[in-house]
């Protein structure tokens, strides 16, 4: 059953993004099947990839998100375009539009991508009218589990309907943190969200780490960052520590992931010890819910 992380930070410039990108494409170097979602209206983990929103033929997560459900008012419009049309985009089994269909293969083997473009930004205003609008992403998601050991969300810097569908789909919350002076400004903001779905929408979600990113090694400021955060965080944060490099920034023109645009890069090295570091965490996860189920068994 795969494991879905949202990358989430409502302050921009963090390195979102870029750890979204890297570490789906890390994870997918290193033997597993990888998707990476792009929620971001901005369409960056899209065009990072090499891909282009506005030419996906197969549609994008604007799409997949605003379709209509049978009960839905406008339901009967969409259904008689679509006859008119003569397009089918559903599975048989539940006449619901197919997940599959929107799945675009990368450049990177066992990594495949969901695109976003512009359009997306309209979804904030169009899944108001949806009755399930928290829970789209989630019944997007969830179906494919089974194809993916890694399912990676890039949600937008913000806090609005998209970041809720996250933060609803997810197993768990990846926040990157720049080693800047304000890195913990507006966190409490993303806490409190989470523990508002935690309470009403999605009471398994927890924090998968927190992730140190554009560290400047010529400065006290980023050692007294790292030593804040970890302060406030204590085993949540991650031990690697992502550099400021020129390849991190490169790499997105190119429409490659840094960890393939110059795998030897500090930049692509770092990105390459996270991963290791986060699968590490999750098969001792993995080990301690066995252990424990094992325990409860014998009792």
């Amino acid at each position: 059953m795969g494991k879905i992380i949202a990358v989430t930070n409502q302050k921009g410039g963090v390195g979102k993004t870029t750890t979204a990108i890297n570490l789906a494409a890390a994870l997918a170097i290193a033997g597993r099947t990888v998707l990476l979602v792009d929620c971001d209206p901005q369409g960056n983990a899209t065009s990072g990839l090499g891909q282009k929103g506005e030419r996906a033929e197969s549609g994008t997560i604007y799409e997949a998100l605003t379709q209509m459900d049978a009960d839905h008012p406008r339901a009967a419009d969409l259904s008689a375009a679509a006859r008119s049309a003569k397009v089918d985009n559903t599975d048989d089994a539940d006449q619901k539009p197919s997940a599959n269909r929107y799945i675009l293969a990368t450049g990177v083997d066992r990594l495949s991508l969901i695109p976003a473009n512009r359009e997306l930004s309209g979804a904030e205003i169009e899944l108001i009218s949806f009755p399930d609008r928290e829970r789209r992403l989630q019944q997007l998601l969830d179906p494919l589990r089974s194809q993916f050991d890694f399912i990676i969300i890039d949600s937008p810097p913000s806090l609005g309907l998209l970041t809720l569908n996250a933060l609803v789909a997810a197993d768990r919350v990846l926040i990157p943190l720049h080693c800047e002076y304000f890195a913990l400004e507006g966190l409490a903001d993303l806490v409190g969200t989470m523990r508002r779905v935690r309470a009403s929408l999605n009471p398994a979600l927890d924090i998968e780490g927190v992730l140190l990113t554009m560290n400047d090694e010529r400065t006290n400021l980023g050692q007294q960052v790292a030593r804040d955060v970890r302060e406030f965080f204590k085993e949540k944060v991650y031990q690697t520590v992502i550099p400021r490099n020129v390849r991190l920034a490169e790499a997105p023109s190119h429409g490659l992931p840094a960890v393939t645009y110059d795998a030897k890069s500090r930049g692509a090295e770092a990105y390459f010890s996270f991963a290791n570091e986060l699968l590490e965490n999750n098969n001792e996860e993995r080990r301690t819910n066995n252990e424990e189920q094992i325990s409860t068994n014998e009792s």
